[in-house]
């Protein structure tokens, strides 16, 4: 296959990722932020929501206060905001033109059909009363394409990088997601194990859609440390670290190649880690700190995968390398060939 090829493959299906857990992140905000406010500070939620994508300063640049209108804007429909909604959708669907003949007709039509939606809906505007109708949208579109590519593709290099783009985007998700509710949230609240607690944590279980799997693996009370054992250490849980990071392992021993032994060094090592990991050693090292850990290693992860399988480090461009904190965002949803242009 193209280095070309599945650059586009790979970035196609992140930016489907990205779309949909971005929609997962606002729903939830918006349904928290309906709920009777716990703390002095004003739109706390939609802060935090900034915090978990890393996009806060380039926020605040741009508008005057985190209200749920501007949040909304800014992350769904902003054409400036490369890790908006409408980019995303945007970027997943170029992608697939450069690479028609790679892919099936069902996904083409399937990904340009969701583009040319996502253009009605951003000339339309949302509706105040229908933002969670939008956000399932989104997570339909999502699904329906990764269902396409499921039933349709064959099972060679052209599905692994598809895969292994989703994984490894779904990975960075989760983590954010963990990392900002236990650390920016939860202080917040002074009803810790109440009525409130309870909604805010079923909020988060809701936005990785992990409730009912809470309930079936627990059958008790949503308590923070099951809440991080199931989102982190069940390999059973489609979007746990544990399953991701061993999805991606596998698919990169499977693409393998002349110069991935340090690529597949590196995701065994941090697949193995959570598969043997506990989480009573992940609190004892500190939650937030195993996070940005992971987060940091997840982002080293991908420049590797771009330098072993998409350019080599002498054609790479260098704003691909620029030093990034471990709670930044992940690459523009673009394509490496789309950087060099």
């Amino acid at each position: 296959m193209l280095s070309s090829t599945a650059d586009h493959l790979y970035w196609m299906a992140r930016s489907m990722e990205r779309a949909e857990n971005t929609a997962r992140m606002l729903d939830v905000t918006y349904r928290l932020s309906l709920l009777k406010q716990t703390v002095a500070e004003p739109h706390h939620e939609w802060r935090a929501m900034l915090s978990i994508s890393g996009l806060h300063e380039d926020f605040e640049a741009r508008y005057d206060e985190p209200s749920a209108e501007n949040v909304m804007h800014f992350m769904a429909q902003d054409e400036k905001n490369p890790g908006s909604i409408y980019n995303s959708i945007s970027s997943a669907r170029e992608n697939a033109r450069a690479i028609r003949g790679a892919i099936t007709s069902e996904m083409w039509e399937a990904l340009n059909h969701t583009w040319l939606e996502m253009r009605k809906i951003h000339d339309k505007g949302i509706a105040d009363d229908g933002v969670s109708p939008f956000f399932e949208w989104v997570k339909a579109r999502s699904h329906l394409s990764r269902g396409i590519a499921h039933g349709t593709l064959l099972r060679d290099d052209t599905f692994r990088f598809l895969r292994l783009g989703t994984f490894l985007e779904r990975a960075d998700n989760t983590a954010r997601i963990l990392d900002v509710k236990y650390h920016i949230l939860l202080p917040s609240l002074s009803d810790v194990g109440g009525a409130a607690d309870y909604y805010h944590w079923g909020a988060l279980l809701r936005s990785v859609s992990s409730f009912e799997s809470y309930r079936k693996v627990y059958r008790d009370l949503i308590t923070p440390t099951r809440v991080a054992e199931l989102l982190i250490l069940r390999p059973d849980m489609p979007r746990s670290l544990t399953a991701c990071m061993n999805e991606v392992n596998r698919l990169v021993q499977e693409i393998n190649g002349p110069r991935s032994s340090e690529l597949v060094r590196r995701s065994g090592l941090l697949s193995g880690e959570l598969r043997y990991g506990s989480i009573d050693g992940i609190f004892a090292r500190g939650l937030h700190e195993y996070l940005s850990d992971f987060l940091e290693r997840i982002y080293e992860l991908g420049d590797l995968i771009n330098t072993t399988y998409f350019w080599s480090t002498d054609e790479l461009p260098a704003a691909m390398f620029s030093s990034l904190p471990a709670a930044a965002p992940s690459p523009t949803m673009t394509s490496s060939s789309q950087m060099m242009a």
